[in-house]
């Protein structure tokens, strides 16, 4: 290199490989986004996913306090009810909110 490259050469402090196997990765660490990402490794029934909260009382853009539930709870067409997770089921859950704004004859109900 030349000294006029040398004094352009910009020099970032940089540590260890990142990809060093070392350390366990950010699935192994189960580290999300929020704590009501995850899901229990333990079986729970519909009523106790239904009072789990995914975020609780914070607010929004628009400065409300929200709370999202870390599942929805839906009804099956057998009459069951079944607990979706916001984020491993988000398409399902996208699913039911189309099947709800639909008429009897199948077509879409704006509201």
């Amino acid at each position: 290199m030349s000294d006029k490259n040398q004094e352009n050469q910009i020099n970032q402090p940089v540590g260890e490989d990142r990809d060093s196997r070392e350390k366990p990765d950010v699935n192994e660490r189960n580290l999300t986004a929020n704590p009501g990402d995850r899901i229990s490794d333990k079986p729970q029934s519909v009523e106790e996913k239904a009072k789990q909260a995914a975020i609780d009382h914070v607010p929004d853009i628009t400065g409300d306090t929200i709370t999202v539930p870390t599942y929805f709870v839906v009804d099956e067409p057998n009459g069951e009810k079944k607990a979706l997770h916001h984020v491993k089921d988000a398409e399902e859950i996208s699913d039911v909110i189309r099947e709800a704004r639909v008429d009897e004859n199948g077509n879409r109900i704006w509201w």
